[in-house]
């Protein structure tokens, strides 16, 4: 499994819309500057978001993208989900399987590593991410 910059990209937007959410509609120019990604790459990404309810967009002056929920019901693993082909970490555990699939010996290790990377990203929330990039939180001695 490799996550793709689409996905990556699109979990970082996220959290910058949902720290800048309190100004209201967030214009796709001011995103694009910040996460520095081409605005043309970013609107692909949203349409996406846009597409399966993430987030709203109004067009025109005043208009921008907002999320569409509070921080806290976003998780990586739903984002993900809708931006990768698949976070299976191994094919054959991706629709249809394989025709071995009965007799590996090998299939229960795959199965319970896809398992701890779908429990692992559902676990974690934009809310999170915006906690984690606070500057000065994350001192350990």
């Amino acid at each position: 499994m490799l996550i793709s910059t689409k996905g990556r990209y699109a979990l970082r937007v996220l959290v910058d819309l949902a720290e800048h959410q309190p100004e209201g509609w967030v214009p796709l120019k001011e995103v694009a500057e910040r996460q520095e990604i081409s605005e043309k790459y970013l609107e692909s990404i949203l349409k996406i978001l846009v597409k399966n309810s993430l987030l709203t967009g109004l067009r025109g002056k005043g208009g921008g993208y907002r999320l569409t929920r509070a921080p806290e019901t976003y998780t990586v693993g739903s984002i993900l989900r809708l931006t990768e082909d698949s976070l299976a970490p191994v094919s054959c555990l991706e629709q249809g399987g394989c025709s071995r699939m009965a007799e590996c010996s090998t299939l229960w290790v795959w199965q319970g590593l896809d398992k701890v990377i779908r429990e692992y990203l559902d676990s974690i929330t934009l809310a999170d991410l915006m906690d984690a990039g606070q500057a000065g939180d994350n001192y350990v001695i």
